[in-house]
Order: structure tokens, then sequence, then C-alpha cells
């Protein structure tokens, strides 16, 4: 159960990091979603978790820190994207 609570909060977490830097025309891409959450979550969340004393309980800044890893690494592969595009 706790591993579909994470796979869905990433999937969240990622969407909501596409709607954070810009919805794409398309709408929200799903697959990139699933992906840069899940890694999104486990850098940020942890990170966050651990600086701010947390452990690896889930808290209220564990959530804020997958979020925020997500947007970074939907930025990250956004940047990465368009680069590649023009070459």
């Amino acid at each position: 159960m706790l591993i579909i609570a994470i796979i869905l909060f990433g999937m969240i977490a990622g969407a909501a990091a596409q709607l954070l830097l810009g919805k794409p025309r398309g709408g929200i891409d799903w697959s990139l979603a699933f992906a840069t959450g899940l890694a999104g979550s486990f850098v940020g969340g942890l990170l966050v978790s651990l600086l701010s004393g947390d452990g690896l309980e889930l808290r209220p800044s564990g959530l804020i820190g997958s979020i925020l890893g997500a947007v970074l690494v939907t930025a990250g592969w956004l940047s990465f994207k368009r680069r590649s595009a023009r070459t």
C-alpha cells in the first residue's frame, strides 16, 4: 500500500511541477510526470527531510521537498530536451 501511495504522490508531484513550470501544449505528459515525480520526490523529499531533522518519516517538509525536487528535475529535463532539439 505504501508503494502505491509513493507512486501516486510522485505522479502528482510531477504533474504539479509541469503546471508550475508552464503547462505544455498537449496537457500534462504523464510519463514525464511519473519519471520526474518519482526522481524528484526521492531526491527532494529525502534531502529536505534529512536537512530539517525529520529523518525518514513522512512529514510536511518532505512533501514540500518532493514537489521542489520534481520541479528541479522537470526543469532540467525540459531544458535538456530543448537543447537537444536545437542541434
